[in-house]
């Protein structure tokens, strides 16, 4: 929808597309869709579900078994964002490199989109 031709409009990094595959297979099912949502002390907050039916207005990107899908509303801020899993001695999961984002507040949940 508000993609480049020929580009996709989020990319995975290795790491990344091993945890979705994994989690796909384990539980059936169809991919991670990724979207952003009104909270946080920054203002908006990324949203993940995993899901069994692929909404047909979601952005689908797929790259070696992995597939993300983008909810509508969620494509404007996403585009030329790199999706990683990141594992820590405290924490694991996905850490998204938005080049969209113009501020994240200290605990790093909330964002704040430059103005369009």
């Amino acid at each position: 929808m508000f993609g480049i031709p020929g580009k996709q409009a989020v990319s995975m990094t290795p790491k990344a597309i091993k945890q979705i595959s994994s989690l796909m297979a384990k539980d059936g099912h169809q991919g991670l869709r990724i979207g952003v949502k009104k909270g946080g002390c920054a203002g908006m907050e990324y949203t993940m579900d995993f899901v069994t039916e692929v909404d047909p207005l979601d952005e689908v990107v797929e790259d070696s078994g992995a597939r993300v899908m983008i909810a509508p509303m969620a494509q404007m801020f996403l585009f030329g964002t790199e999706i990683d899993y990141e594992t820590s001695l405290l924490e694991s999961g996905f850490k998204f490199k938005n080049p969209n984002v113009s501020e994240a507040c200290g605990c790093g949940e909330s964002i704040k989109f430059a103005e369009q």
